[in-house]
């Protein structure tokens, strides 16, 4: 058929219709689900009451790779179309009606929700938890992935005896039998369909309450209670913090965070629910150096920019990560200090440089742009802009951007608009130079920094003094070091600098100095010179994970006489979640000839059993690296590696498939590769199949 330009107007209106959908409104969903692991399968309902504001002749839901055992209307089936991706409903329905559409599935989550541990033998290591954010609920539950589109989701979750189960909301009721427990999850206000989560596994808690009364639910597995305070250290401050920075009450009726096995990223701020990454549930030792502090005031930021008021496309990003990324900084500020927080912003300055420099630069309002400028650049923006209305007119036209668009979908324009008006200035420039620009504006950062901070005004002052002299950079320094306050200041220039300084003035910083500028001696030592390898060596001892890591390769290296020493100082000690300091430990055990050679197998064993998929990903990855680097691979690591090609988290996947293949590459490998088939599962076997060209 021909298509006249106004079946062409006609065809992409209706297009158009389906994708917004903005003549029905969706105001509240009944979720029941029962997730099934074994089969790594949802079996669930969801009932959706929903209003007509004007006439339509069909409605759809966008639903993933799901089965459907009814869909009713009103209580009556109805017929439905079905596409693999989107439920449609063709019928008249009149403006004004109410009606609830109940529709009983099942999904097969290609994505979106995580079945682990249920095949590896563990016990209690059985965990199931989502990410949704994008689009992607609707890989488990027919929803909308327009985010414009808020529900009042109340979950009920049916999961075996023995197990916790976290959701949205509160938690209303519990029952069940003999085998198992529905938990009902109860929300009080509308929100959009990728903020519903939930998880499922082996958890304990303990729960504080906000300075304004809200319930702060604070979850861990039983063997890590001994890190939940130094997790959750800061929690209610930080909770506390930006009720009172942002000015607008939280706007949920609880808060809770739980750590999962694997998860994506560092954190996801799904409504009154984060779930995050366990590589941040740390001891004391591990929080000097990588602490939940940042993520915590992150995720919890998102509550109010994201949760409360929602982009309403990617091109507005920014009103989502660079605020949560800011008002994070402003915590961490209010918990370490001012130098903490202008050093901090002086780093992501420089990584932001680097990048436009680079010509890799990006327009803030570029929706396909990357992480760093979302976050840092989005952060900076927000930074400079409270510089240039004055901090009491930014917080002003804050809570009443938040107030006006509450439970809303939002724009650049309207927060603009808001901060215009209570600033009464013109936001043009401000705008072309950081939302509009793909220029990072360095100059006129590293004025703002000198101008706040003292300790960051000498920093620059003493760059300029050295300049390109590096022979003469010690001299400087020396000059000034015993009158520079800021332990910040000394470490950013021995790290800098240190490289350059004699053996002797690196002795008088080591034994003078807080443990970060320690740190700073070995980190900016290619080799230790031996006048110092007594002072390394007090560093195995040291209250910091990083400086222990690095103390034991570089003496390990540079002194080859006591490295048998250097290991029974660090024998036993695992280091940050990922076994840092362990894995390097059995390697180095494993290439010294002379060290308990007759318990080699048994570190030989203990360094490939953290391949294994019952370990975090970032545990694996740094074993498979120390194998290949010693040409240590077996039969074990080497499924274990292939499992690890089909791994959920991408970065992983593929650092593993690119040691496959480097690995088919050496002869002989590829009959030791061939020889496991009979060990694999089916979508293991087409993998190598298709890897291999067979």
């Amino acid at each position: 058929m021909k298509l006249t330009p106004i079946l062409i107007f006609l065809f992409f209106a209706q297009l158009l219709s389906s994708q917004i959908q903005d003549h029905v409104d969706f105001v509240r969903g009944q979720v029941f689900i029962e997730p099934m692991p074994q089969e790594k399968q949802i079996k669930g309902s969801v009932a959706y009451e929903f209003e007509v504001k004007s006439n339509v002749e069909s409605i759809f839901l966008d639903a993933v790779n799901m089965e459907f055992a009814q869909v009713t209307l009103d209580g009556k089936d109805i017929n439905f179309e079905y596409d693999n991706r989107k439920l449609t409903i063709n019928l008249q329905l009149k403006k004004g009606k109410h009606h609830t559409l109940k529709i009983d599935y099942k999904a097969n989550p290609k994505q979106t929700v995580y079945f682990l541990g249920w095949e590896d033998n563990v016990v209690g290591n059985e965990q199931i938890w989502t990410q949704g954010q994008g689009k992607y609920t609707s890989h488990w539950l027919p929803s909308f992935d327009d985010m414009s589109e808020k529900v009042e989701f109340d979950i009920s979750i049916t999961a075996n005896n023995g197990y916790e189960v976290i959701s949205n909301g509160t938690l209303k009721e519990k029952h069940g039998n003999a085998e198992t427990t529905s938990w009902q999850f109860d929300m009080e206000k509308p929100m959009s369909s990728y903020l519903v989560g939930f998880a499922i596994g082996d958890f304990n808690k303990v729960t504080v309450q906000s300075a304004s009364g809200i319930p702060i639910e604070l979850y861990y597995e039983p063997k890590d209670s001994l890190k939940a305070e130094p997790t959750y250290r800061y929690s209610k401050h930080i909770f506390d913090f930006l009720e009172q920075e942002i000015g607008v009450a939280y706007p949920w009726q609880n808060y809770k965070q739980v750590p999962v096995q694997d998860f994506l990223y560092a954190g996801m701020e799904n409504t009154t629910c984060t779930i995050f990454s366990n590589q941040y549930v740390i001891d004391s030792t591990a929080f000097v150096d990588k602490n939940y502090v940042n993520v915590n005031a992150h995720e919890l930021a998102h509550q109010w920019f994201g949760n409360l008021v929602t982009e309403s496309s990617s091109e507005h990003h920014w009103l989502h990560e660079g605020f949560a990324t800011f008002y994070a900084y402003l915590a961490e500020r209010d918990i370490f200090g001012d130098d903490y927080y202008y050093w901090r912003l002086w780093e992501t300055a420089n990584a932001l440089n680097r990048f436009s420099d680079d010509d890799q630069g990006e327009v803030l309002q570029n929706p396909n742009a990357g992480s760093l400028t979302f976050y840092e650049k989005g952060a900076w923006a927000l930074v400079m802009l409270q510089e240039k209305v004055g901090e009491e007119a930014f917080k002003k036209a804050i809570k009443n951007y938040l107030t006006k668009y509450a439970y809303q979908s939002v724009s650049i324009p309207d927060f603009i608009t808001e901060m215009e008006k209570e600033s009464r200035l013109n936001l043009d420039d401000f705008q072309q130079t950081w939302l509009k620009s793909d220029e990072f504006p360095m100059e006129a950062v590293k004025t703002f920094l000198a101008e706040k901070n003292e300790s960051l005004n000498q920093f620059f002052a003493l760059e300029n003094q050295i300049g390109d002299q590096a022979d003469m950079a010690e001299s400087i320094v020396k000059l000034k070091w015993q009158n520079l306050n800021s332990s910040f200041l000394k470490r950013n220039l021995v790290l800098k600098y240190g490289s350059d300084f004699s053996p002797s003035f690196l002795k008088e910083i080591f034994n003078t100095d807080d443990l970060k500028v320690r740190q700073s001696v070995i980190l900016s030592q290619n080799t230790i010179p031996k006048e110092l390898q007594t002072e390394m060596e007090a560093l195995l001892n040291d209250d910091s994970y990083t400086a222990i890591e690095s103390a034991l390769y570089r003496l390990w290296t540079d002194f080859p006489e006591k490295r048998a020493q250097y290991l029974i100082a660090t024998n036993g000690i695992d280091g940050f979640p990922n076994k840092n300091i362990r894995l390097l430990w059995l390697t180095l055990a494993l290439v010294t000839p002379d060290y308990q050679p007759d318990k080699t197998p048994t570190y030989f064993q203990e360094l490939t059993q953290y391949t294994g998929s019952a370990y975090h990903f970032e545990t694996r990855l740094l074993a498979f690296q120390f194998l290949e680097n010693i040409g240590g691979f077996t039969p074990e690591s080497l499924k274990n590696l292939i499992d690890a090609c089909n791994h959920h988290v991408w970065h992983f996947k593929k650092s593993a498939m690119d040691m496959l293949n480097d690995y088919l590459q050496e002869e002989g490998n590829l009959s030791k590769v061939k020889s496991l088939y009979p060990s694999l599962s089916q979508e293991e076997k087409r993998f190598l199949d298709k890897t291999l060209g067979e």
